[in-house]
């Protein structure tokens, strides 16, 4: 392993701030950096070596590999963090302008739903990854939060209860369980799981999602955050009555006033069970 790389590796391992999810994601950002740090001819730095010609740089290098800017603020969050932790924050510019990366487009402008057929479920072999698209769909869950979830633990009667140990982000919140459908879903996982979670007892968190990746890879399955996407739709037609703007419903500048107070109740619903803390992120989801 090269120095940056192992520098960064304990950095990571010393600080274990946010979500086990979080610190595997920036453990792997971090670990990328380096590499392409070393590619374009860093080749003997250090921890502390981080300098701002190197975070220009970087951002020439993704901007030539044309990442969205969404990708490319994932990887500025994770330098400053490196910058905070040996307290040279002043490294990096506190704005993403500075460097000209484009603000997040949070509006949805095709729909990116996607429905969990039974065809689908036949592809999958393994049950506990076929109960994971289940929950995915019925409540949407994250992939990680339907692989670690305990059925048992999380079933509270009207709601589904996660924990924030299995959420993005580490924020539980409650999903209402609202029809029959999500009552035999969350029924027949109890019954797989017993009273553990949905990865197999002589098996690692890591090991399943790569058991869950290579299952849905085989049976053609891609895109499973649609699932998440078809939830959100269908949910924003139960509270509002009418189709999202990403499904071909009215766009919000098309509502009248009254029709905007209830769709704005309803992302701000949505947005709760999805486990974002900001309505705006929603119109990913659902389009302006």
């Amino acid at each position: 392993m090269r120095n940056l790389n192992y520098a960064l590796k304990q950095l990571c391992q010393r600080n274990r701030d946010g979500s086990r999810a979080t610190q595997r994601d920036r453990e792997r950002s971090l670990d990328l950096i380096a590499n392409q740090l070393y590619e374009m001819g860093f080749r003997y730095m250090a921890a502390g070596s981080l300098k701002p010609k190197h975070v220009v740089a970087l951002v020439e290098r993704w901007k030539a590999e044309g990442l969205d800017p969404g990708t490319m603020k994932n990887r500025m969050a994770a330098l400053r963090w490196w910058t905070e932790k040996i307290g040279k924050q002043n490294v990096v510019a506190r704005g993403n302008d500075r460097y000209g990366i484009a603000d997040r487009q949070y509006v949805a402008n095709l729909s990116k739903a996607r429905e969990l057929t039974s065809r689908d479920l036949d592809k999958i072999d393994d049950p506990y990854t076929r109960m994971s698209l289940r929950l995915q769909a019925a409540f949407g869950l994250r992939r990680e939060e339907s692989i670690k979830i305990r059925p048992e633990w999380a079933d509270r009667g009207e709601a589904l209860l996660l924990k924030d140990t299995w959420t993005k982000g580490g924020r539980a919140r409650e999903i209402p369980i609202r029809n029959d459908e999500q009552r035999q879903v969350l029924d027949a996982a109890k019954r797989l799981a017993g009273r553990g979670s949905l990865i197999p007892a002589e098996l690692r968190y890591v090991e399943q999602l790569r058991r869950f990746e290579s299952q849905c890879a085989k049976a053609g399955i891609h895109r499973v955050h649609g699932h998440r996407h078809h939830y959100a739709q269908t949910r924003y037609r139960e509270l509002t009555g009418w189709a999202a703007p990403a499904a071909g419903g009215p766009r919000s500048k098309d509502l009248t006033a009254a029709q905007r107070q209830i769709d704005r109740e309803a992302r701000l619903t949505i947005s709760r069970e999805l486990g974002h803390s900001r309505e705006t992120v929603v119109t990913i989801y659902l389009g302006k």
